[in-house]
Order: structure tokens, then C-alpha cells, then sequence
């Protein structure tokens, strides 16, 4: 068996190999082409397919059909043969996204659902099976807007202090890993979790990298302003980000709004909303709130909202430390060893390629 592993390790390493993502200091650092339209993205395309409803064919309306799909609003056997044809199928799916992003529902494609569609976003799943829970689907639930992976998943109650790891190939500079400190402090505040960084990915319960395309877990990003990042569900502990964004590293006292334009991520503001699915959360339709899908480029959103610690909480409990736990800090980093084994994503099957990679950062 130890055998069979390692011929798989040394056929597939150069399959899926993280690189390096492109990172900006400050607001000054960026060029200035990075101010210009921030719709130019890789969704742009669907922007001429505006006015758009059922009974019209249009071409263009497949691949947006695609992109419902690859979010859940359209099954895999509805999709198969997916044409231009603008059907019951995809009104059903506009009618759900709508829902879903507080806008008005009319099974058609205005311009305010393509400002929505076009914005980059997190790779996760809205929807599981056709089921959602982003705009309040319980009927006891008027404010909040909280969901969670079918099954509620979390971590298990010995697991409380948390370590993470980032893939060494990516060579994050002490800057770069200092974001993800403050962005797991924030989580930690109001729940009785701590995180600690951990120098071995074999000790680590979350592993931390950025890729490009086609990296090993059937879910590949699609280039600059699309998919920014996505992340497993507890307790697989996978945070995978797209290293073909031009990521900026913020120092905490910016305000909300970065720039006016500006095709520039803020890191902080992805990875915050990403740790709260490696937490069990899933997608919420509360604009304000860090789980909500989607983000403009030159926006900064870092601080949790009431339906975000609401829902966390729900999984957790509360800080023990005090109210809100504002007093609670993140534990010291410190090297771990020893721990868990890889396990498979929740929902997806884990591809042989991504596993057999991970095992050769750990073992070599």
C-alpha cells in the first residue's frame, strides 16, 4: 500500500502544483490599470444577454446555465444538455437566485440580477440538492439569514483549539500569514475555538493554499474576478484561493470601501468568509453579513455581523471569556506535529491527483 502511494505522489506532483499569487502591499502599490472597470471579469459576457426571458434563444444563455449549475440552482442531469433556449429551467433558477440575493423576483435577467451575477464571488455551493437555506426558508426565522451544510456539520467538541497550515510551495511571506491571523481572530472572538498556525501540514486540521485552473478538487478556478476562493466543511479542513486574483494585503484600519474601481481583492475580507465555512456556515443572504456569496472588487468586509456570529454561535456557543469574547485573542503561533490524516471533502469526492499531492508536501 505504502508502495501504491508513493508511485501515485511521484505521477501526479507536477498535476497539481500551487504557484505563487500576486500580492499588493497598500492602496498606493497597485498600478494604475487596476482602476480601471472591475466588470471586466469572467463573467462579463453575460452582461449582453440583459432583458432576456423565457421563450427567446439567445447566444450565450448555455454558459450562464453553466454558471447557475456550477452554483446549485441547476442540476447535473438538467445541465447535460443545456442549450441556448431560454426555458422553464433556467426561469426556475433566476427565480431562486433572486430569492436568494433580496432581488425582486422576475423570472427574467434585469440589469439589476446581471450587477449581482457578474460580481466575483466564493466558489462554494448556494444550494445542495435544490434545497437552500440563504433567505430564511424557516418560516420562525424573520431576520436572520444564517445557513449550514446539509447535515450541520462542525467540529467535534475535543477540538476546540484548531491548528493550520499553509502549503510551503505558495512561500507566503510572515505579512501574507499575518492576515490569515487576524482574519481566524475574528472568528475566534465569539466562539470558543482557538487557532493556532502550525509549520507541519501533517499536524494542521485546516491546510491553506492558493492555486491556479484545474488544481485536483473537481472545482477549478476560472481566473481573475470570478471564483475568488472556496472551502470544505467540517471536518475536512481545505481552504483553496485563486492565485490568478491580485490579492491585496490591508492592514486592518482601512475602511469598508477600498476603492471607488478596482479589479484588486482584498485578502482579509475572502479569507474571513471562507473560515466561516471551514466552520460549518454556509451562504446567507444578508448583504452586510461576511457569508454573504458575493463581494465588489475594492470592497473591504471583515467585521462579522449579528447574522454571522447568530449562526456561528448556533454551532458553537459563545466566547466563554465575556460578551461577544471582544477579550479572547488568537493563542500564540506555534509548531505542531502528529494529528489527523487526510479526510475527504463533505459533499465531494476528493480526486486522487489533490491527495496524492498533499501526502508528498507532508511526507517529503
Amino acid at each position: 500500500m505504502r508502495f501504491l502511494i508513493l508511485v501515485t505522489i511521484l505521477t501526479s506532483f507536477f498535476t497539481v502544483t500551487p504557484i505563487s499569487a500576486k500580492f499588493y502591499t497598500n492602496v498606493s502599490s497597485i498600478p494604475p490599470l487596476q482602476f480601471l472597470n472591475a466588470t471586466q471579469n469572467a463573467w462579463e459576457t453575460f452582461s449582453k444577454l440583459a432583458g432576456c426571458h423565457i421563450g427567446e434563444k439567445i447566444d450565450g444563455l448555455s454558459k450562464l446555465k453553466q454558471y447557475f449549475h456550477r452554483f446549485g440552482y441547476i442540476s447535473a442531469a438538467a445541465v447535460d444538455n443545456c442549450t441556448d433556449d431560454f426555458d422553464d429551467v433556467l426561469q426556475s433558477a433566476i427565480d431562486t437566485y433572486q430569492k436568494n440575493f433580496n432581488l425582486k423576483v422576475t423570472g427574467k435577467l434585469d440589469s439589476s440580477t446581471l450587477r449581482q451575477i457578474v460580481k466575483p464571488r466564493c466558489g462554494n455551493l448556494d444550494m445542495i440538492d435544490g434545497v437552500s437555506e440563504m433567505n430564511g426558508r424557516r418560516k420562525l426565522r424573520t431576520t436572520e439569514r444564517y445557513s449550514f451544510f446539509h447535515g450541520k456539520p462542525r467540529w467535534p467538541k475535543r477540538k476546540r483549539d484548531l491548528t493550520y497550515a499553509f502549503v510551503p510551495q505558495n512561500n507566503l511571506t510572515e505579512e501574507v500569514k499575518r492576515v490569515f491571523e487576524r482574519a481566524f481572530t475574528r472568528w475566534s472572538e465569539v466562539t470558543p475555538l482557538n487557532f493556532t498556525r502550525s509549520e507541519s501540514l501533517l499536524g494542521a486540521d485546516i491546510v491553506i493554499g492558493f492555486f491556479s485552473g484545474e488544481h485536483g478538487d473537481g472545482e477549478p478556478f476560472d481566473g481573475a474576478m470570478g471564483t475568488l476562493a472556496h472551502a470544505s466543511s467540517p471536518p475536512t479542513g481545505m481552504l483553496h484561493l485563486d492565485s490568478d486574483e491580485d490579492w491585496l494585503i490591508s492592514n486592518g484600519e482601512i475602511s469598508r470601501r477600498i476603492l471607488p474601481v478596482t479589479s484588486v481583492v482584498d485578502l482579509e475580507s475572502v479569507v474571513v468568509h471562507e473560515i466561516g465555512h471551514l466552520l460549518g456556515l454556509g451562504h446567507s443572504s444578508v448583504e452586510d453579513a461576511i457569508m454573504f456569496p458575493a463581494i465588489s472588487g475594492g470592497d473591504r468586509k471583515v467585521e462579522l455581523a449579528k447574522d454571522d456570529i447568530e449562526g456561528i454561535q448556533h454551532l458553537y456557543g459563545s466566547n466563554p471569556n465575556g460578551d461577544g469574547g471582544g477579550e479572547k485573542k488568537s493563542s500564540r503561533e506555534r509548531q505542531t506535529s502528529g494529528g489527523d490524516s487526510l479526510r475527504r471533502w463533505r459533499g465531494c469526492v476528493f480526486s486522487l491527483p489533490l491527495v496524492a499531492t498533499c501526502i508528498f508536501f507532508i511526507c517529503f
